[in-house]
Order: C-alpha cells, then structure tokens, then sequence
C-alpha cells in the first residue's frame, strides 16, 4: 500500500467538495475488498460499475482486531488488488446480523457473482472457511456477520 499515493487520492476528493462539507475534517481508511488480488479487483471493478453496494465481514475479525465498528459516514478509499486507490466508499448502513439471517436484497447489494442468495451463501462460506480460521474460529450458521451498506463517492478520471 501507496501511503502517499492514497494520501493523494484523498486530497483529489476533497478538492471536489465545498470547504464546508463533513468530509473536509473526516477520517477515513483505505483497504481492499476479499482476501487476495484477484478478488480485490474483481469487487472494486463491482463497486465502481455501480453494482456493489454493500459487503459483510465476520464480527470476530473486528473483535480480534480490536477495532470499532465502521460508524455510518466513514468514507473508505476501496484499494485495488496491488494496494492502489480504486474509488471511495461512504458508509449508510451497518448492521450486524447472523450468517443464516442475511436476506436476498442484501446477497443482491453485494453485487457477487449472479447476485442471489444461494451464491451469496456459497461465496461467503467458502470465504469464512478460509479466512477464519487465521482468528481462531470456524464459520457456524449463526456467526455474526457486519453487513454494511454504502454509496459510491468519487472515481478519479
């Protein structure tokens, strides 16, 4: 990851906005999507294009990284693949709800693969199944998952 390229990038979105607005003092973060290049670019590809609204993790990677929720607001600069500045991202919506919980209308926000549930469910077990066992955990039907949901904010170019 580019800290002066996203730095960058974060100055060229603020330069769009009045000097007034909530996101001239606001933090933000920078990260990818998935939990491998290919994957990265494939979901910010999803975002950009419009299709991708909302993404989920597993409550127990906040817990054991020790880090608060995203609050509603936060603005995420999406990174591609190789760690370089896609687009960014504001939160609307974070909800946290159980694995077997999640409805159709989200898995189609998540815009993945033929955007239906069943899809959704394989999609994502299949990731928890590589991802959680790095914290100590297994996935379960009812592991809690954040659901977030978000609007595109700015592309550069």
């Amino acid at each position: 990851m580019d800290q002066e390229r996203i730095t960058t990038y974060w100055q060229h979105f603020l330069a769009t906005l009045p000097a007034d607005a909530p996101a001239q003092r606001a933090p933000y973060v920078a990260e990818s999507f998935g939990d491998n290049p290919v994957l990265a670019d494939e979901l910010a590809a999803l975002v950009v294009a419009g299709v991708k609204t909302a993404t989920c993790s597993a409550l127990w990677e906040w817990e054991a990284e020790g880090q608060p929720l995203p609050p509603v607001g936060l603005h995420t600069i999406v990174l591609d693949g190789r760690g370089a500045p896609v687009c960014i991202i504001e939160t609307t919506e974070v909800v946290v709800r159980p694995y077997d919980r999640v409805d159709a209308q989200f898995a189609w926000e998540e815009g993945e693969g033929d955007r239906s549930l069943d899809y959704w469910q394989t999609a994502h077990w299949r990731y928890f199944t590589r991802t959680l066992p790095r914290i100590g955990h297994t996935p379960t039907p009812d592991m809690p998952l954040v659901c977030e949901r978000f609007r595109l904010v700015y592309v550069a170019g």
